[in-house]
């Protein structure tokens, strides 16, 4: 069974504040070019459900056209954790992630997925740290981002980069219990971009 885990997107979808909304529209209709209708759309690299490049937070990070595909293609376990308003190594020291490559951390935490969350649990940056010492190389969260909203030196974002860990944000995981999958969240080739946005997908075992 496929589960789809993207977030939509359309007009009435939630973006950082102040960031590039979410938009398409048609440039030619069938009607107007006698064959196709043709469309366009506009929007922020991280809206809705999307991939970080490490270049979104570090000049010299790599681009998302760098990044290594495997790491988005592949068996995942999902973690509940959406009882926690911080997430530490402490809350995960009784997962087993033996032969885990990627987490998905279930959190709950984003209700209402036509407004922009006000609020979200905060990822501890001494989860880089163990998450690389048990091997896992992509997080995966339901939320906007894996740092505060508020967050202006992205703690998180950095450890995990330091860790050698990728991250993927903006899953919905409404309909997902904890477990594990094989996930699919390709970003699109979009040369030197800091983050792109993906069709997550997680199919049963």
């Amino acid at each position: 069974m496929i589960i789809d885990i993207s977030r939509t997107l359309n007009q009435n979808t939630p973006t950082w504040p102040g960031d590039t909304p979410f938009s398409y529209e048609l440039s030619w209709s069938k009607a107007e070019t006698g064959s196709v209708n043709v469309g366009q759309f506009t929007t922020s690299c991280h809206t809705a459900t999307h991939i970080d490049a490490p270049y979104h937070f570090n000049d010299s990070g790599l681009t998302v056209d760098q990044l290594p595909l495997d790491l988005y293609v592949g068996d995942v376990l999902v973690v509940d954790v959406s009882t926690k308003g911080r997430i530490s190594p402490d809350e995960l020291k009784l997962v087993d992630l033996s032969n885990v490559r990627r987490v998905i951390l279930k959190t709950s935490a984003w209700k209402d997925p036509s407004y922009f969350p006000t609020e979200i649990p905060i990822l501890e940056p001494s989860l880089g740290q163990f998450f690389r010492e048990n091997g896992v190389e992509l997080i995966g969260v339901d939320l906007p981002s894996v740092d505060p909203l508020e967050s202006k030196t992205l703690d998180a974002h950095h450890a995990f980069e330091a860790n050698n860990i990728h991250i993927l944000e903006g899953l919905n995981l409404e309909e997902v219990e904890a477990g594990e999958y094989r996930l699919t969240a390709l970003p699109l080739k979009v040369e030197g971009a800091d983050g792109s946005p993906v069709r997550a997908i997680l199919e049963t075992k």
